[in-house]
């Protein structure tokens, strides 16, 4: 039986936790630190990457193909766990005054559903219509919305994903873990929560922001930088919003409606701030100040919460998947940054398949490590 250690339990790890609990060849074991600022923790995730438009063409087909196996994933969880899974078919409704932006992005949406029929149906909403959907939605703006959108509880599905992998023998152990090598392979990782040093066959690090200090160890630097991502959790009483679609403005923020009057807005993204976990009065003020923009009737909203994360970034913002460069049995994914919680899940899959050498889900010969993990020179 192969021993395998995962570093990291965020979306990203226990995905790659729970496929691979899924064989009796494996002995998985996840080490987590449960550092403040986690990705996943703070995330409210927005499953719509088809009106999305970045011209990325690797990075949407990650997106495109992440989306795809949630359908799989969640049928899966659904019969394996009785916990909140956090995921909900809701729809999206991107928001223009201008409505021939919206026809343009029908017609992008149509030609994207030929091969991504996930998307669902496409269809343009009037002002009034839009308001239907969203009543606290300013007059004047009309709606595309996609009836296969989704959002998802990043916390939630984590956890659900965790119950899963450790019904099917997975270890969890919290702490704080570092590569052991000899003689230029990696064999086994410690934590400082147990005294002996955790064996391993193959291990792969799903750390997030933080990937770059375990790396450091071994002479390697790796192009990951945090971002820092400020989230505002709002409570709407007397209203009903579990239903209502999730909301994309023409802005890098969203409007995430959840159940029981909950609706998050955010998130921030913001540069140069290292892993700074401190809630700020100028990223409220830019939060509320463009969401009160396109949904002036969240102003009746109580705000019950305010999360802080570090997203994870490579300089070209494009993500990686795969193996180190010069370690065989070390695997490591990457670069997600805002989109982590719609591809985590699939890419938590495809480490766990090239760890049992299987037929990948998707091809990941785009994300190749090499570029963004190097030696230091002395």
């Amino acid at each position: 039986m192969q021993k395998i250690v995962i570093i990291g339990g965020g979306i990203i790890g226990m995905s790659a936790a729970y496929t691979l609990s899924q064989s009796k060849n494996y002995d998985v074991t996840v080490i987590d630190r449960k550092d403040p600022g986690q990705a996943t923790d703070a995330a409210a995730g927005i499953i719509c990457p088809w009106l999305s438009k970045r011209r990325n063409k690797v990075w949407y087909e990650l997106a495109k193909q992440g989306a795809r196996y949630y359908r799989e994933l969640i049928v899966n969880l659904t019969n394996e766990v009785s916990c909140d899974i956090g995921f909900q078919q809701v729809g999206a409704m991107c928001i223009r005054e201008d409505k021939q932006l919206l026809i343009d992005l029908a017609e992008k949406a149509e030609s994207r559903r030929k091969e991504a029929p996930e998307i669902g149906e496409i269809t343009l909403l009037t002002h009034e219509q839009a308001k239907l959907e969203f009543p606290l939605l300013k007059d004047h703006f009309m709606g595309l919305k996609v009836s296969g959108g989704a959002r998802v509880n990043g916390r939630a599905l984590r956890d659900a994903l965790e119950i899963a992998a450790v019904k099917h023998g997975t270890t969890i152990l919290h702490g704080s873990a570092n590569l052991c090598a000899t003689n230029g392979k990696v064999d086994g990782v410690s934590c400082h929560t147990i005294e002996n040093i955790l064996p391993a066959d193959q291990v792969i690090i799903a750390a997030g922001a933080w990937e770059r200090h375990l790396l450091a160890p071994l002479g390697l630097m790796t192009d990951i930088t945090p971002q820092k991502g400020q989230l505002l959790h709002l409570r709407l009483n007397h209203k009903q919003t579990g239903y209502w679609p999730v909301i994309l403005p023409p802005i890098g923020q969203s409007i995430v409606p959840f159940d029981h009057g909950q609706v998050v807005i955010g998130a921030t993204h913001e540069k140069h701030k290292g892993f700074d976990l401190s809630p700020t009065v100028e990223g409220i003020y830019d939060i509320l100040h463009q969401a009160l923009r396109f949904a002036p009737g969240l102003n009746e909203g109580e705000i019950k919460e305010w999360r802080v994360g570090s997203r994870g970034f490579t300089s070209d913002f494009s993500p990686f998947i795969g193996r180190v460069p010069g370690y065989p049995n070390l695997l490591t994914a990457n670069g997600l940054g805002a989109s982590g919680l719609t591809t985590g899940p699939l890419v938590g899959k495809l480490l766990a398949e090239s760890v049992m050498d299987r037929v990948l889900t998707m091809p990941i010969d785009n994300y190749d490590p090499a570029p963004y993990i190097h030696e230091v020179q002395d």
